[in-house]
């Protein structure tokens, strides 16, 4: 079955190198979701996750704060179309 919502999000600020991919895909597996996240060469996070609305909302509201020692200056969402592809949440590595 299709999720309910998709989307792809950049983090940017002090987010590299602070536990927030890790806590990201910590976040996202409590909350239900599927999905992936990755630092990006610029110093953003990207993320992709799947799920219900309600918990994707939940998961754009933790990206603002994310772990104790990040500092977010900017979450920008798109939303995407469900694919249901992901059966977990992952980290990804940046190529």
């Amino acid at each position: 079955m299709k999720p309910e919502k998709r989307i792809r999000a950049l983090i940017s600020g002090r987010v590299q190198g602070v536990f927030y991919r890790a806590s990201t895909r910590d976040e996202a597996k409590r909350l239900g979701l599927t999905g992936w996240v990755r630092n990006l060469r610029d110093g953003r996070v990207e993320l992709v996750a799947e799920g219900s609305e309600d918990a994707i909302k939940r998961l754009i509201s933790w990206c603002w704060d994310g772990p104790p020692y990040a500092k977010v200056d900017e979450v920008l969402v798109q939303d995407e179309e469900p694919t249901g592809e992901f059966e977990d949440f992952e980290i990804r590595y940046t190529v």
